[in-house]
């Protein structure tokens, strides 16, 4: 991304700020701008952007859920030290959930959540306020948290089983 070559990471944070307060996230530049943040935050962290996406994209696949520490080692990183990263605005999580929208995915991490909601899939309430605060800073309309959530894993289940069909 050379254009961003000149540009601080701060330039950068207050693009898409304007972005996001313009209600302009649709924009092609925006995306670009999420790609740049994301490129540059992955510079900084130990958990691999690149390697999340790879690991949500089979589980969505596999029509399974994740959990954060799965998330975790698919980035080879402990958990001890990926949990500091993983949560919270401008977490490895928020990051990756702009880069599903940058790129046209669905939002994939609604698939991931704590160890002890594995088997029912559901977002603790202090993961879900997260979730949909980055959804809504992308632009996205949520007016039920839950049903939103219900709504973002079904479009990963229905993205995966299109990706089974196309890959046999």
């Amino acid at each position: 991304m050379g254009e961003f070559a000149g540009k601080s990471d701060s330039e950068i944070e207050q693009w898409i700020k304007n972005h996001e307060a313009k209600g302009a996230t649709s924009s092609p530049f925006y995306r670009e701008l999420l790609e740049e943040r994301a490129r540059r935050t992955q510079l900084k962290h130990a958990l691999n952007m690149e390697r999340s996406l790879v690991h949500l994209k089979d589980v969505a696949i596999r029509q399974k859920y994740t959990t954060y520490g799965e998330l975790a080692k698919a980035s080879g990183v402990e958990w001890s030290i990926a949990r500091h990263q993983m949560n919270g605005s401008g977490g490895h999580l928020d990051r990756l959930l702009e880069l599903c929208y940058a790129r046209g995915l669905p939002l994939l991490t609604a698939i991931c959540v704590n160890q002890n909601r594995l088997e029912e899939g559901e977002l603790d309430e202090k993961a879900l306020s997260g979730f949909v605060a980055a959804a809504r800073r992308i632009g996205l309309s949520v007016t039920d948290a839950r049903a939103f959530h219900h709504q973002s894993r079904d479009l990963c289940w229905s993205w995966g089983r299109e990706q089974r069909g196309t890959s046999s």
